[in-house]
């Protein structure tokens, strides 16, 4: 995988016969395995498609899948093109020029919403020490919202919390399968009725 650190991944935007972006996520990186295989959070130990799911936003996806996102109004982006291990690899420059590369997409694309995975790079990217996972400031039309990171590393979030965390911004959007959305209330009921 050490060829894999030379390459970056294009970003999921919707063309002209897909619906508007409603929704751009922005991971902070890709991954060795995300760059060698070319999808976005490809890393087997990866929640960002199962919580993509289970918040509501997809049906079931796959990363090799990550094309059928922009029929549903979503795209993918990063706020670093450089692969690497772990994220926390990136310099704060890195971090920087991306959030600035970030700025200048989401005023091309002009998404309905921005949703920054990974609160420590947002923070380092737009010089906002004390933010918080939710809600930010919006940039001009386009809501931001910052999201925990899925990676498999990140031990501070298990799956119900992130899902609760994606869905909160699925449910301010309003963008979803209704497949997906569907199959995340009867989840949500059957684990309910567990209790």
């Amino acid at each position: 995988m050490s060829g894999s650190r030379e390459r970056t991944i294009a970003d999921v935007l919707p063309g002209p016969a897909d619906p508007p972006l409603s929704v751009l996520f922005c991971g902070i990186n890709p991954g060795l395995v995300s760059a060698a295989t070319g999808h976005h959070f490809a890393r087997p130990g990866n929640r960002f498609w199962p919580v993509l799911h289970a918040a509501g936003f997809t049906p079931r996806l796959r990363p090799a899948e990550q094309g059928e996102l922009a029929a549903l109004g979503l795209g993918i982006t990063n706020m670093a093109p450089r692969a690497t291990a772990r994220a926390d690899e990136l310099s704060t420059a890195e971090l920087v020029a991306g959030g600035a590369r970030l700025r200048e997409l989401v005023a091309r694309v002009r998404p309905a919403w921005l949703a920054v995975v990974g609160i420590t790079a947002y923070r380092t990217a737009f010089a906002a020490p004390r933010a918080v996972v939710g809600p930010q400031e919006p940039w001009g039309a386009t809501g931001v919202w910052v999201l925990p990171n899925p990676s498999g590393l990140n031990a501070h979030y298990q799956l119900p919390e992130l899902t609760a965390a994606y869905a909160a911004l699925q449910s301010r959007s309003g963008t979803g399968s209704s497949s997906a959305s569907a199959a995340s209330r009867s989840a949500h009921s059957s684990s309910s009725s567990k209790v």
